[in-house]
């Protein structure tokens, strides 16, 4: 899917997001691991807000985006910064062609977007081939609860002056999945009117038992599973589950 006018405005939509917590666990697991290289490709990368923190923190970072749009936006943040980060192109689910990496990350529920269980499957396997010996692979989904619980048949809105949104999600043909149709009304400063944009983004997540099985059957093993930047374990409550695996060398 392509995010499309959505792309720009994002950054000002995910002003919540958890990114600060997302630099610090990942920094806490590879103290943790022993992990000592800090070569980090930003998988479904989106505007590079991530990326940008983590090359600010001392990663050398390389982002992957299916979306041109947010490529193009997170290209200008980078260089606003001064940053070296290299921007790529490609489907997560078809990643090919790039260096070993000391840690591969899909954040902000970025993994939820792939529609099969083969893209995700195929997602898995090329994170195992671009992964060094002992890497670390990192990934936070939707739970079962948040999409079925949370998500399914609610609305949310919100109402600024130069920025307005209504988002309703229905339920998904497949199980565990969800529709989010987005339209959105930006302001025009040139002419005062609201223009407006529609989006439809498609979300689907799986057991945490059959992410397991992927991750192991991709060859990893499998570290932690845990909620929402805690150490603890998902409950029947939790919204986002975390997985920390690590490459095994292969035989």
């Amino acid at each position: 899917m392509s995010y499309e006018q959505f792309a720009y405005l994002y950054d000002e939509l995910m002003q919540d997001a958890p990114y600060t917590e997302w630099v610090q666990f990942v920094k806490e697991k590879l103290h943790t691991y022993q992990v000592d290289g800090k070569a980090l490709l930003d998988l479904a990368c989106g505007t590079g807000e991530l990326s940008v923190r983590f090359a600010k923190e001392g990663f050398s970072v390389t982002g992957v985006d299916l979306s041109s749009d947010m490529l193009a936006v997170a290209q200008v943040k980078a260089q606003a910064e001064g940053l070296a980060i290299s921007f790529y192109e490609q489907n997560m689910a078809e990643l090919k062609g790039h260096d070993l990496f000391d840690i591969i990350g899909i954040f902000c529920d970025s993994l939820n977007y792939l529609q099969s269980e083969e893209e995700v499957i195929q997602t898995f396997s090329g994170a195992y081939q671009h992964l060094k010996d002992e890497g670390l692979f990192i990934f936070d989904v939707h739970s079962l609860y948040k999409v079925t619980n949370v998500f399914v048949e609610q609305t949310y809105a919100m109402a600024e002056e130069h920025l307005s949104y209504i988002w309703n999600s229905f339920p998904g043909e497949m199980p565990y999945s969800v529709e989010h149709e987005l339209s959105f009304f930006v302001l025009d400063d040139q002419t005062g009117r609201y223009d407006r944009f529609d989006e439809i983004h498609y979300q689907r997540t799986y057991p945490i038992d059959q992410y397991s099985q992927w991750l192991a059957e991709a060859g990893f093993e499998l570290l932690q599973v845990c909620a929402d930047f805690q150490d603890s374990a998902p409950d029947d409550k939790t919204e986002r589950i975390l997985f920390v695996a690590r490459k095994k060398p292969s035989k």
